[in-house]
C-alpha cells in the first residue's frame, strides 16, 4: 500500500517577489501533488525532496535555453533526478512568474489557481510523470485535475 502522506522537504528561492506566492501556499500545493500521485501509484516513493525556485522572465528564458533549446521562457520547468533506493524522490521545479501572471491573464484564470496548477504540473514531473505520449498526457492531466478539484479548483484543460 501506498503512503497517504509521503513525506516532504521543500525549499523555495524567490529570484523575484510574488507576495502571492508565500512558500507556505507553495508547501501545501505540493503536499496534494505528492499525496495525489502517492495514490496513483505510477511511481514507488516515500517522500520527496523538492525545489521551487520563482524567476523573471531573463533567468526563464535562459534556462528553457540552455535545458530544452527553446528560446522563450516557458511556465514551469522541471528537472527531475529520480528515486533513490530509499525511496525519495528529487527534482527542482522552476516557475516563471512573468508567464504565470500574463497565461492567467489571458486564460481569464485566477492568478492562484493557475499557479497552483503549474506547481502541481511540475512537482508530478518531478516525480517522473511526462506528457510526451498521448497515453501518459491523459494520465498526469486526470491526475491534475483530480488534485485541483480537492483542492476546489476548476479543471484547467477545460475551455
Amino acid at each position: 500500500m501506498k503512503n497517504p502522506d509521503p513525506a516532504l522537504a521543500l525549499a523555495v528561492q524567490y529570484a523575484v517577489s510574488e507576495a502571492r506566492l508565500p512558500r507556505w501556499r507553495l508547501r501545501r500545493w505540493a503536499g496534494y501533488a505528492l499525496a495525489g500521485a502517492s495514490a496513483d501509484g505510477l511511481v514507488d516513493f516515500t517522500a520527496a525532496e523538492l525545489n521551487i525556485r520563482l524567476v523573471g522572465q531573463a533567468e526563464g528564458r535562459e534556462l528553457n535555453a540552455q535545458f530544452r533549446g527553446r528560446d522563450y521562457a516557458t511556465n514551469v520547468l522541471t528537472f527531475e533526478y529520480g528515486v533513490d533506493p530509499l525511496g525519495t524522490a528529487r527534482g527542482d521545479i522552476v516557475i516563471c512568474v512573468p508567464v504565470l501572471v500574463r497565461e492567467a491573464r489571458e486564460q481569464k484564470k485566477a492568478f492562484a489557481d493557475h499557479a497552483a496548477h503549474l506547481c502541481i504540473h511540475g512537482v508530478l514531473h518531478a516525480l517522473g510523470y511526462d506528457h510526451i505520449k498521448v497515453r501518459e498526457a491523459k494520465r498526469m492531466e486526470t491526475l491534475e485535475t483530480a488534485i485541483l478539484a480537492r483542492m476546489g479548483i476548476a479543471d484547467p484543460y477545460q475551455a
